[in-house]
């Protein structure tokens, strides 16, 4: 299982940036609820030797696994469906006493697992009917009890994650056209149904969500609410903020006007607090992060680490910005926590595993040079 690897090939940078946006997490974190800080702090501590105990872990070998972890991932969804913990009228923690595990956050690093060692397995006959519609039927059951938690923020993510995996493992060019044409006027006709009263596709608030994007005015004390106050909040912090754990009684999250901002909304306190500087700097560090994973999926040894590593900084990068898209009300209001910031271990610690199977693929990459900021091929 373990295997001797060379140290120059290990991606320090990589780590150095996780790291780095993870502790302006925690700052963040402790700043918006001083009682919760400790456990964020755990759960890096727990997520780096996760990381590092998978790094040095031969991927191909745990790929072999990689049904067993689909099936964690349907027996863990359908456990939360019966038994799961609700918070705002929705079940997706199940409580294992010493810890609470969202299975939809462990669902997303298994399923890029499950499809790299699908897409290897089927390269070669990738682009038939066959092995497509098989890819299809195994992410529909996740996608359907995500989607019943309810989860309908997670399931788009999903959704558009198996997309991306299907493109990095080679989906043809004109099958990619025929789903676009299907895709984007069934998008259309969906926003036009569940908008309208009576609708039945999807729950009453999450419509209500989506109408408070397109009138905030009129959702501004309800659905509207956190999302006109953290656009307050990240523009009042002006170029510097207003330094974390201020005592300003002008201050958003002083007033308590953003709920709970330590999860979903942690951006809100960022933009509040470290200013459009300290903003700047999470969106770059999302940015490096997810640019280096797809730097080391260019010179994986094969077509499952490169699967792997694509799928984990697209994950990255999908996910963070559709978190800052909601914080800054560039989309609708959803439940997506920002990743290595905001505050739940579930996430924290998937994302270091995740970021684990990462170094690994670097470790045993091709002979070639991976690509970073300035540098050259050699």
């Amino acid at each position: 299982m373990f295997r001797r690897y060379k140290l120059k090939n290990f991606d320090f940078l990589l780590v150095l940036l996780v790291i780095a946006l993870n502790v302006i997490g925690i700052l963040a974190i402790g700043s918006a609820k001083q009682s919760v800080q400790s456990k964020q702090i755990l759960g890096m501590a727990v997520g780096l030797i996760a990381m590092l105990v998978i790094a040095f872990l031969d991927y191909s070998r745990l790929l072999k696994l990689a049904w067993i972890g689909y099936l964690f991932v349907i027996v863990t969804l359908v456990l939360v469906h019966f038994f799961g913990r609700s918070a705002n009228g929705a079940a997706r923690w199940l409580d294992l006493g010493f810890f609470d595990l969202q299975p939809s956050e462990t669902a997303k690093i298994l399923l890029i697992l499950f499809y790299a060692q699908f897409i290897m397995k089927y390269r070669e006959q990738f682009n038939t009917m066959r092995v497509l519609l098989l890819a299809v039927l195994f992410i529909i059951p996740p996608l359907i009890l995500i989607y019943k938690q309810p989860n309908l923020s997670t399931t788009i993510l999903v959704s558009v994650l198996f997309c991306v995996l299907m493109f990095v493992g080679g989906l043809s060019w004109k099958i990619i056209g025929g789903v676009l044409a299907v895709a984007v006027p069934s998008v259309l006709i969906f926003l036009s149904i569940v908008m309208q009263e009576g609708q039945t596709l999807i729950k009453d608030y999450q419509r209500n969500r989506i109408m408070a994007f397109f009138a905030p005015a009129t959702y501004a004390d309800t659905e509207a609410y956190q999302q006109l106050n953290s656009v307050i909040a990240i523009g009042s912090g002006q170029l510097w903020g207003k330094g974390l754990n201020n005592t300003d009684i002008a201050s958003v999250k002083n007033g308590n006007f953003l709920p709970e901002s330590q999860t979903d909304f942690i951006f809100a306190i960022i933009g509040e607090e470290l200013g459009f500087i300290g903003s700047a700097v999470v969106i770059l560090l999302l940015i490096l992060i997810a640019m280096r994973c797809v730097s080391i999926a260019r010179v994986a040894k094969d077509t499952a680490g490169m699967v792997i590593a694509a799928g984990i900084g697209a994950l990255i990068g999908i996910q963070g910005f559709m978190n800052i898209a909601v914080a800054t009300m560039m989309m609708p209001n959803t439940g997506l926590p920002l990743p290595f910031v905001s505050y739940g271990l579930s996430s924290l610690v998937s994302m270091y595993i995740g970021i684990g199977f990462v170094l690994n693929v670097g470790l045993q990459r091709k002979t070639c040079i991976i690509f970073s900021m300035g540098e050259k091929a050699t």
